[in-house]
């Protein structure tokens, strides 16, 4: 049996990747703002319902970018539970992250905590939508104005989401995406910032470029986190697949939950069936040794989930400190399975029945 990893990337036709590649060729253009980086901009400003999209070289660049464009100097509240990135970043930019726990059924930051852990230092909130569930945006919302704060969502997830009709990238002062090839929407690497705020756009744009305006003339801080037109066209290309891709995640995501659902020792993410991209298949086991019994079967049988986001953030050496129970409990009973396009069902239940043989 071959193997089975957990994800595999999302492409379309290589025929049609080809047709930008031959753009590419013939313009000479392969990078600087070209045309193919301003046509995904628009298509993606139409698709995710947002005024403004500045694509950056990747998701980790888009977060730092938000952070320096908002000029943010101090505490920055995030959850734990989410890939090093998030914390890494804000830290890279001399904030500092201040971890609050999770919510034990979404597993996104629990808006209760938000409020109590603000202090005079605190400038912005960061939260994550975890595996795409979407953040409990209007209460963050209502917690930063009465506070004064900036919001930045790590979206890396979150492409082809909607709350209430309208796109999660519509909420806050940014939403940073990530394009990576793992994610439902993939431009091999690279990634977005989201935002209705004309200016703010604007000083992302100079800040990938060294901080370079139109004229050419350096006017702000900058850095090199431009996109590049291959990945602009490889956007381009898989974009026109997106519903596609998400119709059919769904599909699987909602095979594995019939063939799991008399298994009392796992649970699922809560959240509405049409706001969720089905791009991970998040699983959480009543105990870490049933967990780990589980991948050593799988792996014995070539079969590879992973382990998202362990352990949580708070735990490791550079974050480390006390407390957050639900995010450390979460952290080390949770594995998301294998999802992707081309996973055949029966590979599925293949999975399923190891799944079914831990006592």
């Amino acid at each position: 049996m071959n193997p089975i990893y957990v994800t595999q990337p999302s492409l379309a036709p290589l025929e049609e990747f080809n047709d930008y590649l031959r753009q590419i060729w013939d313009s000479g253009i392969m990078t600087h703002n070209g045309p193919l980086l301003q046509r995904l901009e628009k298509e993606l400003s139409i698709y995710e319902g947002v005024s403004d999209t500045v694509c950056v070289a990747n998701g980790t660049c888009a977060m730092q970018l938000a952070i320096r464009a908002l000029d943010l100097e101090g505490e920055i509240i995030t959850t734990p539970f989410t890939f090093i990135a998030t914390a890494n970043i804000i830290a890279w930019e001399r904030c500092t992250p201040v971890f609050v726990d999770i919510d034990p059924d979404t597993w996104n930051i629990d808006p209760d905590r938000i409020e109590a852990a603000i202090t005079d230092k605190t400038v912005a909130i960061l939260p994550v939508h975890v595996f795409s569930a979407p953040c409990d945006v209007m209460r963050i919302q209502q917690i930063a104005e009465r506070h004064g704060l900036k919001v930045i969502y790590d979206a890396a997830h979150a492409m082809c989401v909607k709350v209430k009709g309208e796109s999660i990238m519509a909420f806050g002062d940014v939403s940073c995406t990530s394009f990576h090839a793992t994610k439902l929407f993939n431009t091999c690497e690279g990634g977005a910032c989201f935002t209705a705020a004309k200016e703010l756009a604007a000083r992302l744009r100079r800040m990938r470029f060294f901080g370079f305006d139109e004229r050419k003339e350096i006017v702000d801080d900058g850095m090199n986190a431009k996109m590049t037109e291959i990945a602009a066209g490889l956007g381009l290309t898989n974009l026109k697949y997106l519903g596609e891709v998400r119709k059919n995640r769904r599909e699987k995501y909602e095979l594995y939950q019939s063939l799991l659902a008399d298994r009392d020792y796992i649970t699922f993410q809560k959240f509405d069936p049409e706001e969720y991209n089905y791009s991970y298949m998040p699983v959480l086991f009543d105990t870490e040794n049933r967990l780990s019994q589980t991948l050593e079967n799988m792996m014995a049988e070539k079969i590879y989930p992973r382990r998202y986001f362990y352990p949580s953030l708070h735990k490791i050496r550079i974050f480390e400190n006390a407390g957050l129970p639900v995010a450390k409990s979460v952290a080390e009973r949770i594995v998301c399975l294998p999802l992707y396009n081309d996973l055949s069902d029966s590979s599925i239940s293949t999975i399923c029945s190891i799944l079914a043989e831990v006592k």
